[in-house]
């Protein structure tokens, strides 16, 4: 089941890299860009079939994809395209970028090149590919969220905590000395729902513990238990408690609040339409804090690759990483309907990411496409302000250099990370 598992879920990348490339693909061929390639994977081609002017394949190594287009970056102005290579390895690389702009070139392509489109149809060419994965992120979470459902935590008891132990406490039952907790010492039992709290009502189980944290002293809290009501009377006293406001993603926050010692039950429920968008916003803004925080991962890394140290739980994961997950949620004795909501929900996730990766603006990712073609628009609106003939396009060529050093250091954290997702892997804990 684990090897079945990674094999489904690495067929489910190779479909969400495939999704991205053809809005890329659409989007060109609706700007009259020809398009010679569009492959998903990198290395040798395992298989491949031509369809009009354009041959779709399958390569070798399935980390990624990609689509061919016709002059992606403009000739250098006064030379002509096929000339010799010149000396020097950065103007040698910016002559082989242009050379392979080219390579497919056929008579009457002139006008059908990448870089002859306007600024604006370029942008939407490029980020189409990141769009096509945020569509697939949203109907995916929608899927699992209102579909299969989620835990959903109510204000019904499910168990009654002994003694008050600190939040970071990791340990099962109670250090010597530990006092109970209010919960226990009011007479609190598993399977009481409680009805109002400090004369107040609430309808789920995270208003009502934002309201016992806010509250001091001796509370009354009116419960329901077998078809009646009661009222008990716990005296709150101050503990150190996760942060209900950390933002998802990000390493666990704790402060110091009031505590009760209740822990809800947590039904599977269909989530509604505003539910959906709500934890959407918090997933894309935990997701943005995890990759603006990637450069600080790399010790951690280090360590769990070279220095056996544990590996962290909200640390990065490669696609082979996450394949492996996909394999663990089929490896465990779960119904099937949770194994699929698990599984959609990790695709979900790493569509998700490559929508805001593929964002950030270098080369080689979409956004940095997106960048000059954003300057360049720029300055033709200046030069038309000011009178002034057209600037012509934004050679990018000459960035390839920069875009090399990046794709270098992307390949070199990629690496790393695959390497620490191999003798180091995390355990989803299912």
């Amino acid at each position: 089941m684990l090897v079945l598992g990674i094999v489904l879920f690495a067929l489910g990348l190779l479909l969400s890299i495939a999704w991205h490339e053809l809005g890329h693909y659409s989007t060109a061929r609706l700007f009259g860009i020809r398009v010679p390639e569009f492959m998903v994977g990198f290395g040798p081609t395992v298989l491949s079939v031509k369809k009009g002017e354009t041959r779709f394949g399958i390569k070798a190594i399935p980390l990624g994809g990609y689509i061919r287009m016709i002059g992606m970056v403009p000739p250098a102005a006064g030379e002509l395209v096929g000339r010799s290579r010149r000396s020097g390895p950065f103007q040698g690389m910016v002559d082989d970028v242009r050379a392979d702009s080219v390579r497919d070139f056929e008579p009457g392509d002139e006008d059908r090149q990448f870089w002859t489109r306007k600024p604006w149809k370029r942008i939407i060419v490029m980020l189409a590919g990141p769009f096509m994965n945020l569509i697939l992120a949203v109907v995916l979470f929608a899927i699992v969220l209102m579909g299969f459902g989620v835990p959903t935590a109510q204000p019904v008891v499910s168990a009654v905590s002994e003694c008050v132990v600190p939040a970071t406490q990791t340990g099962p039952g109670c250090p010597p000395g530990a006092v109970p907790t209010p919960a226990a010492q009011a007479g609190f039992r598993a399977g009481d729902r409680i009805v109002s709290f400090d004369g107040r009502t609430y309808p789920d189980w995270e208003s009502l513990q934002r309201a016992i944290r806010d509250a001091r002293g001796t509370v009354p809290v009116v419960v329901e238990r077998g078809g009646q009501q009661l009222t008990l009377y716990p005296t709150l006293i101050e503990n150190q408690v996760a942060d209900l406001d950390t933002p998802l993603g990000e390493d666990p926050r704790y402060v110091t609040a009031s505590f009760l010692g209740l822990t809800p039950i947590e039904p599977v429920m269909a989530q509604s339409v505003g539910q959906v968008t709500d934890r959407m916003g918090k997933m894309l803004e935990g997701s943005v804090y995890a990759i603006a925080r990637l450069p600080e991962k790399v010790p951690a890394l280090f360590g769990a690759v070279f220095l056996g140290e544990e590996r962290e739980a909200n640390g990065p994961v490669s696609l082979v990483g996450v394949s492996v997950m996909g394999g663990q949620v089929l490896q465990q004795e779960r119904p099937a309907s949770v194994e699929i909501s698990i599984f959609l929900n990790l695709l979900a996730a790493v569509n998700l990411s490559l929508f805001l990766l593929n964002l950030l603006p270098i080369l080689p990712l979409d956004g940095g496409h997106v960048l000059p073609a954003l300057w360049e628009a720029v300055k033709k609106r200046i030069a038309r302000l000011r009178g002034r003939p057209d600037p012509g396009p934004v050679d990018l060529a000459r960035l390839m250099p920069i875009g090399v050093g990046f794709a270098a250091l992307i390949m070199a954290y990629g690496l790393l990370v695959i390497v620490a997702d191999i003798v180091n892997p995390i355990d989803l804990g299912l």
